[in-house]
């Protein structure tokens, strides 16, 4: 059993000051329309998650006793195997993070600090009583090794400090270090030096994410663009990236959205064919909707199962950040009267079935399962064989629907 200490926090407030490249820089929560989503009533679009968790338009870093509870809640008296501490803040600018450490970790239960960028770290050796209360897995963003670059790009006041307490966390835990990739800032030979850093280190892993800057790359809340005149890294570009890193380092290094060189995911049974003729035999005809970097993967494994389903593609490279917008601009020629979409497709299900007959054809709309496969910063803790196994389930539950509700 594994239990979330949630301790709240607002990007941009309770991390010190907006990162250059941060996802919600320019995010005003205030105006900001519900998508609708499938945790939303049939009949009132908007939740929670859609209207505001979607935007982490959280009020603030929790009181430590409001945390405690829900923690022990969550327990409901049993030791958890692992607490994970995060929020939408930095967990680093939580000002009562060591008391909360020793508080979960009593008995000896391990702790992932979740992410953290070290940005409120002050001193240099925060890191030794945090490891002595517990933690034994740090998500750390480290952006670049060179105190000035993070300085510019981080807002990181005392980057020394921060990075003092990475190494120190390399030296006495796992570490799974993470990189924004930002063009002409901290990628070619800047990755390069970074990633010597942390080869010294010690560093288990180092996850690379590609930067987003416009709205097809994920940006759905109204803020693009994040830094004007960058033109990010195409997915073929920040694939090659990714495949030398994980070549040149003994680290492991994978990607998101895409990919892990290791386990070849996302969507590894196109790279495993083999393993494709363990999923149940497909027998109804449907359309699969999906995202701009799932569309040719998917394709490959729906094709060595017949030719039932067609795959289509929106433009937009994550699927669970698809909105109606993406729908509306789709050829429903290319679509059956049966549909799958994603399952966290960030739209209003009456909504969908509107916009996906909007030709005059009347088609059965579904959500699918919420994941089909897993990105890198999932795959890069878990083995091949794992990875497989995950989507050969996930790939079941999507053709048993498909079999349920197709033609």
């Amino acid at each position: 059993m594994e239990i979330l200490a949630d301790v709240g926090g607002r990007p941009g407030i309770d991390c010190k000051g907006f990162c250059s490249y941060c996802y919600f820089k320019g995010v005003k929560t205030e105006g900001l329309r519900p998508f609708g989503c499938k945790r939303c009533l049939p009949f009132a679009k908007g939740c929670d998650y859609c209207s505001r968790a979607i935007a982490e338009a959280y009020p603030g870093f929790k009181p430590l006793e409001t945390v405690a509870v829900e923690v022990a809640g969550a327990a409901f008296g049993r030791r958890p195997d692992k607490v994970t501490i995060s929020g939408g803040g930095d967990v680093s600018c939580y000002p009562r993070l060591l008391d909360l450490a020793r508080m979960v970790g009593q008995g000896g239960v391990p702790i992932h600090l979740g992410y953290t960028s070290g940005k409120g770290f002050l001193r240099g050796d925060e890191a030794d009583a945090l490891m002595e209360a517990g933690v034994r897995e740090v998500s750390f963003t480290v952006f670049s090794t060179d105190p000035e670059l993070r300085r510019r790009h981080m807002n990181d006041r005392n980057p020394e400090a921060a990075l003092s307490n990475l190494r120190r966390f390399a030296e006495g835990c796992d570490v799974y270090a993470a990189c924004v990739l930002v063009p002409g800032v901290n990628d070619g030979p800047e990755l390069d030096r970074t990633c010597r850093d942390l080869e010294e280190m010690g560093v288990k892993n180092l996850i690379l994410m590609r930067f987003a800057n416009k709205r097809e790359q994920g940006l759905i809340l109204g803020n693009e663009p994040i830094i004007p005149g960058v033109v990010p890294h195409t997915i073929e570009e920040f694939r090659d990236i990714v495949t030398e890193t994980n070549e040149k380092y003994p680290f492991r290094v994978a990607g998101t959205p895409l990919w892990d060189p290791v386990t070849k995911s996302p969507f590894a049974l196109a790279h495993h064919k083999d393993a494709i003729r363990r999923l149940p035999l497909l027998r109804k005809r449907a359309t699969v909707i999906t995202s701009s970097v799932a569309g040719p993967l998917l394709s490959a494994i729906f094709a060595e199962l017949g030719d039932l389903v067609n795959v289509v593609a929106v433009d937009k490279d994550i699927g669970c950040l698809i909105t109606i917008q993406d729908l509306l601009a789709l050829d429903l020629s290319k679509v059956q009267e049966t549909v799958i979409l994603p399952g966290r497709t960030m739209a209003f299900d009456p909504e969908i079935r509107k916009v996906l007959s909007r030709d005059g054809v009347s088609r059965l709309v579904r959500r699918g399962p919420d994941r089909l496969t897993v990105d890198g910063e999932m795959s890069i803790s878990m083995t091949p064989e794992e990875v497989i196994e995950v989507e050969v389930e996930a790939f079941a539950e999507l053709i048993e629907e498909i079999n349920g509700l197709g033609v």
